[in-house]
């Protein structure tokens, strides 16, 4: 079985509505009506920009909370309709097929590229955009490579790990009451989250103030998984005597960075694959230079942006086989 058929298994659905871009127009609504109530004060879109985050991650959550209780109706209809609400609603959580294809649509011009094909550089750098908040539209090829591992390596974590994550506490809260909330309740209050962060969270603008709370809520719940990222990588990539030495030296340059998770998520992909990442970048015309990460390895090529995927996938599916070999314990205890 293919990378790309194991994808069709687990990866979110194109078929279905997605549940962010419900989030999405929610926040939208709300961003709107907080900056014209607001107008430029700063303390006042603070409070406007938690507001938003509360209502958005309880809505969302709520949302996921009211399709598990129809598991729990006697009716066998209801019961069964809800299952695959539930089962649609997981898939929806998890961007292992979006994030492929996001990365694939950037390579596949890139590997067309020669004098004859001049324009495929174009049509890489207009893919690229889609993913990325930096400005591409002067970046050479391995720039553009260079910003399609770090957006990957980056993504992955808050687009399928970290669901997992919250997913996984569900099922444990759900052990303990089943009128808690469970999987899909915190998989769409996460979703909500990093949906937030995605919008808001820009330091530019009103934004700088609007965004903040949301923010700050999406490092605090990616912390977890991003760190069970940096253990669990290395044991399914490098051999058993270097997984020290890599996890040390991903901890030692992802504090380098900002942000408590971002940085953290490039180095430990940098490191298991074998490729350098950070540098010059440029938003909105402001250049920002974030410090290098892995610096004695090579730059990234098409070949190991691929193998990069093939981790993602692989990391995914430890997760998930790790999952189910803990809930089988825990039934049998």
């Amino acid at each position: 079985m293919t990378a790309a058929s194991i994808d069709l298994l687990i990866g979110d659905p194109y078929w279905l509505p997605h549940p962010v871009q419900l989030m999405g127009k929610f926040i939208t609504i709300l961003q709107r009506k907080v900056e014209n109530i607001a107008g430029k004060n700063k303390f006042a879109l603070r409070v406007g920009g938690g507001i938003i985050a509360i209502a958005v991650v309880l809505a969302s959550g709520a949302s996921g909370w009211l399709i598990e209780r129809l598991i729990m109706q006697k009716t066998t209809l209801i019961s069964f309709y809800g299952y695959l609400f539930l089962l649609l609603g997981l898939a929806s959580s998890l961007a292992t097929r979006s994030l492929r294809d996001s990365v694939v649509n950037v390579l596949n011009p890139l590997s067309k590229l020669s004098s004859t094909c001049p324009e495929s550089l174009e049509i890489a750098r207009e893919k690229l955009s889609f993913i990325v908040g930096r400005d591409v539209s002067q970046l050479s090829e391995d720039e553009i490579l260079r910003a399609t591992a770090e957006t990957a390596s980056e993504n992955s974590v808050d687009g399928i790990y970290a669901p997992l994550f919250w997913m996984f506490f569900g099922s444990f809260l759900w052990e303990l009451s089943n009128q808690l909330p469970g999987p899909l309740a915190l998989a769409w209050a996460f979703k909500a989250s990093s949906t937030l962060d995605s919008m808001l969270g820009y330091r530019v603008g009103k934004l700088k103030w609007l965004g903040t709370f949301g923010a700050r809520l999406d490092d605090v719940l990616t912390w977890i998984p991003c760190r069970i990222v940096v253990f669990t990588l290395p044991f399914i990539s490098k051999p058993l005597h270097k997984i020290p030495g890599i996890i040390n030296n991903a901890f030692i340059d992802g504090r380098k960075d900002p942000s408590p998770n971002s940085g953290l998520s490039e180095s430990i992909f940098a490191y298991c694959c074998g490729i350098t990442m950070g540098g010059l970048n440029v938003y909105q015309g402001k250049e920002k230079l974030k410090p290098k990460i892995a610096s004695h390895e090579p730059k990234p090529s098409i070949r190991s942006i691929e193998k990069l995927l093939n981790l993602i996938l692989n990391l995914e599916l430890f997760w998930l086989a790790t999952i189910l070999i803990i809930k089988y314990l825990t039934y049998l205890l």
